[in-house]
């Protein structure tokens, strides 16, 4: 069966392709190779060093001089970073903004003790590349680099300028990204931005294509303190009107606690086309949804399931909590820190309001970020039409979904000024055995890095040509 096939001949391909026989696909991997053994964790001061190797590999490539800037900023106090802008002039007058493409050079921390090798040394093993960031996000800061300078040696002529914006603290605080969209935006100008740390596709571990996801939304990540105050005591004398225990009273409140169910142009698509193919309870749920968007037990079956969860409401969780002075005394003070990933374009002081509901009047809900409301980016035809295009030229049948993410990235300070960003990378893997980002022994297929340098000099031909 050809579906039965399929994932041991990506596989297999990977491990035939080694050495490449693509020059190009050859060049992608000393990249990673590089990128990868440079530590880009936050503390190490390691990204202006990845971000001048990158600007050489353009300088190198023919870029002017003039078209490169490293920029180095602090992410914190603690964090001294860079990003990396590269533009790429159009050939003659320009016929319409910029595109801008979008990755970050720095990744989570990762502790050889924790892994079954060192996380800062690449390696190559089994038809899979392994090492801190070849999934999240180097491969897509590699996958777009070797694009543009495989375009340039073809002497391909863009009509739009194309510039790169490369960031150091996506992983953070996001710094380089709020610069990019308000001091940096007089660099970049974009029309609309194309996200390598977003989009994507998975197959089943028997080759059956499970899809390819076109990011246009992201949820508001946003941190809220949970606080109550007691006079205190002696522990030989409780109280009922414990610290601790009240705070614990409104955290079971927020865990049973689910917010309105809402659809947006994103959510509705992508819902649109699972339903397609999903049966019995979670497939009627969702089309029971579709028909209805305030029917709450439909949308709880579908967030019930682990693939689903967080896309048809807000979520707020507690993460971290703290409370008392000394073993003997009663609480004065007790305090958990709540997330919440919002739905796009909710107010998080509208969150902060209805929090407080939930928690009563013995606990005070106060925000610990300043964020402001992500907004989701127009299904854009003809982005979505060149993502599809890329995809289907090497899966046919790989279906092509619209998707919200529940997590956060780069895109959202640009979303938020007006520049619509699009998740299109290209690379793929075996759900869930490739789903590490973040976690031990990251790795990327190798053919799924060649895939992804090929997919987006496609998406660029398509969209700048």
């Amino acid at each position: 069966m050809r579906i039965a096939i399929l994932a041991t001949a990506l596989l297999a391909g990977s491990v035939a392709a080694a050495p490449a026989a693509n020059p190009w696909h050859a060049k992608a991997r000393e990249l990673l190779r590089q990128s990868v053994e440079i530590p880009t964790v936050a503390g190490r001061g390691k990204v202006p060093e990845l971000a001048q190797y990158l600007a050489d590999q353009y300088k190198a490539a023919g870029w002017a001089a003039g078209d490169i800037h490293v920029l180095p900023y602090d992410g914190t106090p603690e964090n001294h970073t860079a990003a990396l802008v590269v533009r790429w002039p159009a050939a003659g007058k320009a016929t319409a903004k910029p595109i801008m493409l979008m990755a970050h050079m720095d990744v989570v921390e990762a502790k050889p003790e924790d892994w079954s090798m060192d996380p800062f040394k690449f390696v190559e093993k089994d038809g899979y590349f392994y090492g801190r960031g070849t999934s999240d996000d180097k491969m897509g800061v590699v996958s777009v680099t070797t694009a543009l300078l495989q375009l340039k040696a073809r002497g391909f002529k863009p009509k739009r300028d194309i510039v790169v914006l490369f960031t150091g603290d996506e992983e953070t605080t996001g710094i380089g990204a709020k610069l990019g969209a308000t001091q940096w935006k007089p660099m970049l100008d974009a029309e609309f931005g194309l996200n390598a740390d977003g989009g994507g596709g998975g197959f089943a571990p028997d080759g059956h294509p499970i899809g390819f996801t076109f990011q246009t939304a992201e949820k508001t990540y946003a941190d809220y303190a949970f606080t109550t105050h007691n006079p205190g005591g002696h522990s030989s004398k409780p109280k009922p009107d414990n610290a601790i225990y009240q705070l614990s009273d409104a955290l079971n409140r927020l865990g049973s606690y689910r917010f309105e169910p809402a659809l947006n142009a994103t959510t509705r698509a992508y819902f649109t086309e699972r339903q397609k193919s999903e049966s019995g309870a979670l497939g009627n749920a969702m089309r029971e949804w579709l028909k209805d968007p305030a029917n709450g037990k439909a949308a709880d079956v579908i967030e019930a399931d682990a693939g689903e969860v967080g896309l048809t409401r807000t979520r707020c969780v507690a993460t971290m909590l703290t409370g008392g002075h000394a073993p003997n005394a009663l609480p004065q003070l007790a305090r958990a820190t709540v997330n919440c990933r919002i739905l796009p374009g909710v107010s998080p002081d509208a969150i902060r309001d209805e929090l407080q509901k939930i928690a009563g009047d013995k606990v005070e809900v106060t925000r610990l970020d300043d964020n402001v409301a992500s907004l989701d980016s127009p299904l854009r035809p003809d982005v979505l039409q060149a993502y599809t295009d890329s995809v289907h030229a090497r899966f046919p049948n790989a279906p092509v979904i619209p998707e919200m993410s529940t997590g956060a990235s780069d895109a959202r300070p640009f979303r938020v000024q007006g520049i619509p960003i699009y998740g299109v990378d290209g690379s793929w893997g075996i759900v869930p055995d490739d789903m590490r980002a973040h976690g031990r022994d990251e790795r990327l297929p190798v053919k799924a890095l060649d895939d992804d340098v090929d997919h987006w000099v496609r998406m660029l031909e398509k969209l700048a040509g």
